[in-house]
Order: structure tokens, then sequence, then C-alpha cells
């Protein structure tokens, strides 16, 4: 495992892994069904969730154990208590682990007391009294900048080790940097080959603010895995085109963080630390940029749903 170091002099591990939320499925959130929909709605509650739940702490559990030590949550996702039951089943003490928690969109909407409480919760759930990282889920128009405050005042008061921030583009860096003595030090936003946000990369690393990478991989768009240039590159390194994006974002110096709850696929993620691309090949990988992005572009979408 490499680690890159932040600005105030915490080391971080080069990839990180974030389970996301316990479940989710729209087709199981669907009404569609009417009366069958009663019966659908108990087995949902009674029987498949608390699968859903032992399934996710035994990701959690196996993703530890094969070596990410960088933990991406968010307080939209729950009260983080199925993280704690995933680290004890990983059996790796809590002090060997980073964990990142995020504010939601909600707790930002109430306000800057709301933040707080949410944050409690979250050291609550996952049985922890500090965290190591702590962001916003989105800079939330109008009310991110409270958000941001309220983080600060966490961090003053000892219960935060490093602030983040997440789906900053520059102009809202800027106003943060107006606001506290405090500066954001990681920025975890959209990055891919099919949408490399190479200027957004340089301001930060300019400013001291490291670059985490969310839809690595760009959800397996069709316009990047059937591209002829990564079956190359994967071809000649004996890897999947999965292990060569995510060893271009690590060369990148930008930390991946990467979501499967299937352990053969988590041992995949991890193995790239055998191998390197020459800087052909990440010239090559850089190239396939056509700013596409796959999630929300925070400067247009509907906060009330994120």
């Amino acid at each position: 495992m490499d680690y890159i170091k932040l600005a105030n002099g915490v080391e971080l591990p080069t990839i990180g892994f974030g389970p996301g939320e316990c479940g989710y499925s729209p087709k199981y959130n669907s009404n569609r069904h009417g009366v069958w929909s009663i019966p659908r709605r108990a087995y949902n509650k009674f029987v498949r969730r608390q699968l859903q739940k032992r399934q996710y702490i035994v990701a959690i559990a196996s993703a530890i154990q094969q070596g990410f030590h960088l933990i991406d949550y968010s307080a939209a996702y729950g009260d983080g208590n199925l993280i704690h039951r995933g680290i004890q089943l990983s059996g790796l003490s809590r002090d060997k682990l980073t964990l990142t928690t995020r504010v939601s969109n909600r707790a930002q909407f109430q306000g800057k007391e709301a933040v707080k409480e949410e944050f409690f919760l979250q050291l609550k759930g996952m049985q922890i009294d500090y965290i190591d990282i702590l962001m916003f889920h989105w800079p939330v128009t109008d009310f991110y900048e409270t958000t941001w405050q309220a983080m600060v005042e966490l961090y003053q008061e000892g219960y935060v080790k490093t602030l983040g921030v997440a789906n900053c583009h520059k102009h809202h860096l800027e106003k943060l940097f107006t606001l506290t003595e405090e500066r954001p030090l990681i920025n975890q936003f959209e990055i891919h080959p099919l949408f490399t946000q190479k200027k957004l990369i340089d301001y930060c690393k300019k400013n001291g603010i490291q670059s985490e990478a969310y839809t690595p991989i760009a959800r397996f768009d069709d316009r990047l895995v059937r591209l002829p240039v990564l079956h190359r590159i994967a071809n000649k390194h004996h890897k999947s085109i999965l292990q060569v994006i995510l060893r271009w974002h690590v060369q990148n110096h930008i930390i991946p963080i990467v979501r499967t709850l299937n352990k053969q696929h988590q041992k995949e993620n991890f193995d790239i630390y055998d191998f390197s691309l020459s800087d052909a090949e990440i010239a090559d990988i850089d190239n396939i940029n056509i700013n596409a992005r796959v999630r929300y572009d925070p400067d247009n979408c509907d906060f009330t749903i994120l």
C-alpha cells in the first residue's frame, strides 16, 4: 500500500473503499404492485432488509481485510452503525483505519445545529470519539457556507482530524477560503478518463488540496470500457481494464474511492500495486477525456434529491 501526505502531515492510503448506502435499489422502492405491495413491503422490512444488512457488514469487513483502510461514508447513508459492525467483524482496530463521513444535504438545509447533531449521531453510530475526515456531501446553494463554519467548529473542538469537501468547483472553494482561516485539505469529486477534470485538479493541488475521485471507473460506461486503447494497455500488463484505470488514478496522485460488495472484485480493485503505467500510457488515458459526466453537476442539480 502506498500513501499520500496531506498538507497537514496526515498520510492517507492511495485508494479508498466507499460502501455507499446499504441495499438501495429503485425497483424495491416502487409501489406499483397495488395490494401485492403490502406483503412485499413486509418481506423487504423483515427478511430482505436483514439479509442486506448482513451482506453489507460482511462486505465492509472483507474490504478491510483485503487492505482497504480508508473507509468513505456519509450521513446520507445512515448513522454509521453498520460501519462499526463491519470494522468489528474485520478484526482490525479502529486506529489502523482512516474513517471519512460527510454532512448530508438534509442536515445542511436545517442549519448549523442540525449539522452538529447529525455529526454526533455518526460518532455514536460508529462508536468512535472522533472522525478522521469530515466533508460535506454537496455544496448546497445558500447553505454550504454555514455548514462549513459548523464543520470548522467541530474541528477546533477536536472531534475531527482533517477537513474536506465534496463536489466543489473552483468558485465553491474560493468562497470557503474567505470564510475561515481553516481550509479544506481534500476535495472529492467526479473524476474518470471520460471526465479528467485537469483544471480543477491543478487548482486544488496549487492550493494544498488533495483530490479524491468518486465514480473513478465511470460506472463502466460503454464509452470507456469498450475503447481499444484500454484493452491494449490491459493486455500488455495482464490486468483488467478496471485495474488499469485505478492505476491511472494513483499515478496521477488522485485517490480513487471504489465501491463493490463482492469479495473477488474487492481483491481485484486492490491488486494495482504490482505494475506501473508508462508516461505514454498515462497520456493515452488522459486523452480519452470528452468532458462527460456520469453523475450530477453541483452547479446544475436539485440538492433535495441527493
